[in-house]
């Protein structure tokens, strides 16, 4: 498999985020994703309804803005095309003007997207990993896989998305303490894996080597070099 610039492959799916050290949220028993902006009547989604809406199947790569890559995932869920599509277009206010999403974790964590990413090809609200429901080590109940940008737009535990007509304040996280880190991080905006967009203003070969540094790559798939 040929991977994006600066990734090297590894066995399974790590545990990542930016609270390890601590245990999963526990969803609450009446969990439902709500969905705030310009809407003309509320909308919000439970896990429950994602299988009354279009699945979809799909496998591809995970990849971390840290340099490793989990490859061979089989994801299951709803295109978030079709959630926008079936469920947000139609409430949307006159005149209303969506720009931007954000996507909101249980844990306090928040991934900023443009529209167009967001719609694009392959991005899920996914409830189901290699033939299983999600772990919560995963991001249960549901979580936004969006397999063409870096694994730090893809929110685990997801309870909320909001719409903005335009780019939103970059707050990434409730927590004020992990909010000054990641803003001194600074993310791409549009985080595209491909294009190697890792940091705002970092050139890309520099800030690999700092993240390198900082994140412990995990082990390489067995038989191959690291």
């Amino acid at each position: 498999m040929v991977l994006p610039p600066g990734q090297r492959a590894v066995q399974g799916l790590p545990r990542f985020g930016v609270e390890l050290e601590s245990a999963p949220p526990v969803p609450p028993t009446d969990l439902e994703i709500e969905i705030s902006g310009q809407l003309a009547r509320r909308v919000s989604l439970r896990p429950d309804d994602l299988a009354t809406l279009p699945r979809r199947r799909s496998e591809s790569a995970l990849h971390c803005v840290a340099g490793w890559s989990a490859v061979g995932l089989v994801w299951e869920g709803v295109p978030f095309a079709e959630v926008y599509r079936l469920l947000i277009e139609p409430a949307l206010a006159d005149r209303a003007r969506v720009g931007y999403l954000v996507f909101v974790g249980l844990d306090g964590y928040r991934s900023i997207v443009t529209v167009e990413d967001a719609l694009a090809d392959g991005v899920l609200i996914a409830d189901r990993l290699d033939g299983r429901p999600l772990t919560a080590e995963h991001g249960a109940p549901a979580r936004l896989v969006s397999p063409d940008q870096y694994g730090f737009v893809s929110t685990k535990y997801l309870c909320r998305i909001e719409l903005h007509p335009s780019e939103p304040v970059n707050l990434y996280h409730s927590r004020k303490s992990i909010q000054r880190a990641l803003r001194t991080v600074r993310p791409h905006r549009r985080a595209r894996v491909w294009r190697e967009e890792r940091h705002r203003y970092v050139p890309s070969w520099l800030i690999r080597r700092v993240y390198r540094r900082l994140v412990p790559l995990p082990a390489p798939p067995a038989g191959e070099a690291a």
